[in-house]
């Protein structure tokens, strides 16, 4: 089974690295993985699909919230939330097939981004379903390539992002304050 699991972590050099050394040094297979920063600089979304029963996930999400840069893990597949994904996608096309393939492309709500003599590049948005529907129906036009962002997903409840912010605020708040160095001057 796939599981999609929203990690969000502080927005370091090398969090990314230990992240996927995580789930490699475990024997653990990314499907998917999308990362960008979110609506405060520091802190980064991934966005992170792998495979494997229930008691995988576990593993998984226990191991991550061992990392020190994560702030919060969630299991996407337990709550309500919306998934998409970007696909960029070449097809070949001949002067009897643009119309067909345009018809396909206007079926998907998907947009034309660049027209060459013999391909279409076409830009798709959606969930992976609906992707893979559509490159089902392009497929046999000829696809000379493809392009997947991989899933990102959120919640529908704001839950995530402020449980982030409270989790952060607590972090911030029980760091030791740096000591202010004494301007007294030493006896000789």
């Amino acid at each position: 089974m796939k599981h999609t699991i929203s990690v969000l972590v502080e927005n370091h050099v090398g969090v990314l690295a230990h992240v996927s050394g995580l789930f490699s040094s475990r024997g653990f297979n990314i499907t998917s993985l999308a990362v960008g920063e979110t609506e405060d600089p520091s802190i980064s979304r991934m966005t992170i699909v792998a495979g494997g029963d229930e008691k995988v996930l576990e593993q998984i999400m226990k191991q991550l919230n061992k990392l020190v840069d994560v702030i919060k893990v969630i299991d996407m597949n337990r709550q309500e939330s919306i998934e998409r994904e970007l696909v960029l996608v070449k097809v070949s096309i001949t002067s009897s097939s643009r119309m067909e393939v345009m018809q396909i492309v206007n079926t998907f709500r998907a947009k034309i981004v660049d027209v060459d003599t013999h391909a279409l590049t076409v830009e798709v948005t959606g969930t992976e379903s609906k992707v893979d529907a559509m490159l089902e129906l392009l497929r046999p036009y000829g696809i000379k390539e493809v392009a997947r962002t991989g899933i990102i997903s959120m919640a529908r409840k704001n839950e995530l992002s402020a449980k982030a912010s409270a989790k952060k605020q607590i972090n911030e708040k029980a760091l030791p304050k740096p000591k202010k160095k004494s301007k007294s001057k030493k006896k000789r």
